[in-house]
């Protein structure tokens, strides 16, 4: 048996050195020994050599970048501060716009509220009034106590109104 390890043992040397991790472990039987075949080392190709450049670009751009973001001056401190506050300052004036707006709907709806209110009250008041008087109390106490009477057919003139809805006579209306 130990015939057989010195020949698997210098199979694995190869140029002189030892490469056991490059060969798994085979099982002799017989009294033939197979001959162990080194695995082939990884070949890099085109893709993995433009990856790996890629890579290096990617970490020296990333170097760029952190450097640049260490070299802050004075005057790009001062814009940034100018547009922090600036951007303060809208969102502030936007959320007061805002809450004025919702405030000013709720007084609309409270107005309106109150006008459908007033306008029921108006009603019911002006059909209160329609109801408690009598028409024909009225007219007894205007042909009776007043003395008016009601208008003959010559009496009645049509006058038509091209400038207004109503008609307000400050003198005759002249005959036709």
């Amino acid at each position: 048996m130990a015939a057989s390890e010195r020949r698997i043992q210098s199979n694995r040397r190869i140029n002189g050195s030892q490469r056991s991790r490059q060969f798994t472990n085979t099982y002799i039987d017989g009294n033939v020994i197979r001959h162990v075949q080194a695995v082939p080392q990884k070949r890099t190709d085109r893709r993995s050599m433009t990856q790996e450049r890629r890579r290096e670009e990617a970490q020296v751009q990333a170097k760029r970048n952190r450097e640049r973001a260490l070299r802050m001056n004075v005057p790009y401190v001062s814009f940034l501060t100018a547009v922090s506050i600036a951007t303060v300052f809208v969102c502030v004036n936007f959320l007061q716009l805002q809450a004025q707006g919702i405030s000013y709907r709720n007084q609309i709806a409270s107005l309106e509220s109150q006008l459908t209110e007033l306008k029921l009250a108006n009603d019911n008041a002006y059909e209160e009034t329609l109801s408690s008087v009598d028409m024909e109390e009225v007219k007894r106490i205007a042909v009776n106590d007043l003395g008016m009477t009601y208008a003959d057919e010559g009496q009645i003139i049509t006058y038509s109104n091209q400038d207004g809805d109503y008609i307000r006579q400050y003198a005759e209306i002249p005959a036709e």
